[in-house]
């Protein structure tokens, strides 16, 4: 699976791509992140990417020139990339769309916007427009890293113990149950008896309960919902 980012700045992806999750998957070949500078592709002596608005405004908007470029450099090194757009504007992401990226092969092309916005014919070149939470960031690349890690998630072999990935919150309809591990009596909070009893079936159904009243209690939105 490869990922290309176009940024600004490629220098915030140096430590997130070293280490954890997504560093243990490039070092075994599982994935891989082409970072592509779009100051290289900036326009004349001073490499320019942004300009006024038309019309007035506050802030500066993303011309479409370098990103064009950009975006050909990236599906010219590798074609069919899946090209998203990461902009508040954009649907919000999710478990269910997690699961979509994962399938697009060979991989995604993900542009990280900064300033006040992009150029809106930029959007015609993208097949997606992706938002991860209705709040404001400085600019995308953090997004970028959200979306690489969810993805690496999900490429076989990635996690160690893939049946892990199928009870976990927002995987399923419901958030996850409670988890506990050792001590058993922690400032004056046991385990529950249930857990130490040894007979699946009766955990299993109480983990369930517990997911459903978790769920309703948290994210009442989740309630009945389609995840998609």
């Amino acid at each position: 699976m490869e990922f290309h980012v176009v940024t600004l700045f490629p220098d915030l992806f140096d430590s997130p791509l070293s280490c954890g999750l997504i560093g243990r998957a490039i070092k075994a070949g599982l994935i891989s992140v082409v970072l592509h500078s779009l100051r290289n592709y900036g326009l004349g002596r001073y490499r320019q990417v942004d300009d006024t608005p038309y019309g007035g405004g506050h802030g500066m908007v993303m011309r479409p020139e370098p990103i064009a470029a950009a975006f050909d450099a990236a599906l010219e090194r590798r074609p069919g990339l899946w090209r998203i757009i990461l902009t508040p504007q954009g649907e919000v992401l999710n478990q269910a769309k997690v699961e979509r990226l994962a399938q697009h092969k060979p991989g995604l092309l993900l542009l990280a916007g900064r300033y006040e916005g992009i150029d809106e014919r930029v959007r015609t070149m993208a097949d997606q427009e992706l938002s991860i939470g209705d709040y404001v960031l400085a600019g995308g690349e953090l997004a970028a890293l959200v979306i690489i890690e969810a993805v690496t998630r999900l490429v076989p072999g990635a996690v160690g113990n893939p049946e892990s990935l199928k009870e976990e919150s927002l995987s399923g309809p419901t958030l996850e149950y409670p988890q506990y591990t050792k001590p058993r009596e922690f400032r004056g909070q046991r385990v529950p008896d249930v857990l130490l009893g040894g007979d699946h079936q009766k955990i299993r159904a109480w983990r369930d309960e517990q997911a459903r009243k978790r769920t309703a209690q948290r994210r009442p939105d989740l309630v009945g919902k389609d995840k998609a």
